[in-house]
């Protein structure tokens, strides 16, 4: 990449899906497009909107009123913020509201928020009258390049990150880039994680030109439009290829193992968030890489100089309260998704840009190494 987008009208990103295929619209100010773009794609129809707490005040009535504008009637449903929602309970509750709104198969579900409510929301979309369309509004920089692309919808369980869940593609995306002028610089940096994610796993040039452009990035602009709209490219690639995660699309979990097991063992909360895992896992996972001897030291310290230069967590000790002991960090990852016959598997890199999917990681290797990141070494 050598110089970003030049601002102005919309960046459309097309997800080809055959006859499920739908764009992502990425500009400034787009919510007040939401309205046209929906009546469009679902004339005559009403529009559930699902946000939390802390989205209603900054943008609901801008959604309502977008779609008002355009005939489409609305009613919303507001859950609280934070992981902690995407639970049995929070998915019981966004169901039963639904319902009785009255919702019809032929009306939509729009899910404006973070990755939490898109999760949450498109779950119940996919289930409510045996699926309803659905249209992701995301308002996190984490939800506009990863959570809200693709189709993947869950909630958590006990037991783990995501293990209930469908896939289920949106019928449109709405990435509002001026909404991000609110997002804390906390939630920005950890939606930042998975930007870094796309170059490291494969396009080195990306990465390179994240680099260079990653203040511009965090100043908003063209530099951030070109950032979203770069890795919602490479998303939309890899899920058009791989839809349900039989091959490919496992690349996109570049850190997610080591991630997911820190954030359940930082019990889903503010202690580690998502994207603040994600940064981690990815460092582990290229020193994990360097240990196995398939990544060069030189590649390891680039990728987490720039991570922590994002002010981004890249050791365990980072983790506010600390996690536990290696063995429950093993346990956690044995319950993960993409586990396959009790075996793990993991992204791992070759070079920056150059991830590549391990089905034999040997347990005791990899239980040993923990220990000795627990240890500080």
């Amino acid at each position: 990449m050598t110089a970003p987008l030049r601002p102005g009208d919309p960046k459309i990103v097309t997800v080809a899906l055959g006859e499920r295929t739908y764009d992502i619209v990425i500009g400034r100010n787009q919510i007040a497009t939401l309205g046209a773009r929906a009546a469009a794609l679902k004339p005559g129809a009403k529009a559930a909107i699902v946000t939390d707490d802390a989205v209603a005040g900054l943008h609901l009535k801008a959604a309502e009123a977008a779609l008002a504008a355009h005939g489409m009637a609305t009613n919303h449903i507001v859950v609280e913020a934070g992981e902690a929602t995407k639970s049995f309970a929070g998915f019981e509750c966004v169901c039963e509201a639904l319902i009785a709104a009255r919702v019809e198969r032929g009306d939509l579900v729009v899910a404006l928020g973070g990755g939490v409510v898109g999760d949450l929301a498109g779950f119940a979309a996919a289930t409510v009258l045996r699926g309803l369309d659905y249209v992701q509004v995301p308002t996190t920089l984490l939800a506009q390049v990863d959570s809200a692309v693709g189709g993947k919808t869950a909630i958590n369980s006990r037991h783990g990150k995501n293990l209930v869940g469908a896939f289920h593609q949106p019928i449109l995306v709405v990435a509002d880039t001026s909404v991000l002028d609110t997002l804390p610089l906390r939630q920005f940096r950890s939606g930042y994680a998975e930007i870094a994610k796309y170059g490291l796993l494969g396009d080195a040039g990306f990465f390179a030109w994240l680099e260079a452009n990653a203040r511009e990035v965090f100043a908003g602009g063209a530099a951030r439009e070109h950032a979203i709209a770069t890795s919602c490219r490479m998303k939309a690639a890899i899920v058009a290829r791989d839809e349900r995660e039989a091959g490919d699309r496992a690349l996109l979990n570049l850190g997610h193992t080591f991630g997911h097991a820190l954030e359940a063992a930082a019990g889903f909360s503010d202690r580690l968030l998502h994207g603040e895992a994600v940064a981690l896992g990815v460092v582990l996972a290229a020193e994990f890489s360097a240990r196995l001897g398939m990544l060069a030291p030189e590649a390891v310290g680039r990728a987490t100089r720039h991570l922590a230069g994002a002010g981004l967590p890249v050791r365990i000790a980072d983790v506010a309260g600390g996690v536990p002991d290696a063995d429950r960090l093993m346990e956690l990852m044995l319950q993960d998704k993409k586990v396959k016959r009790g075996k793990l598997t993991f992204v791992l890199l070759r070079d920056i840009g150059a991830a590549y999917i391990s089905h034999d990681v040997d347990p005791a290797l990899l239980r040993a190494f923990l220990a000795k990141k627990l240890d500080g070494q």
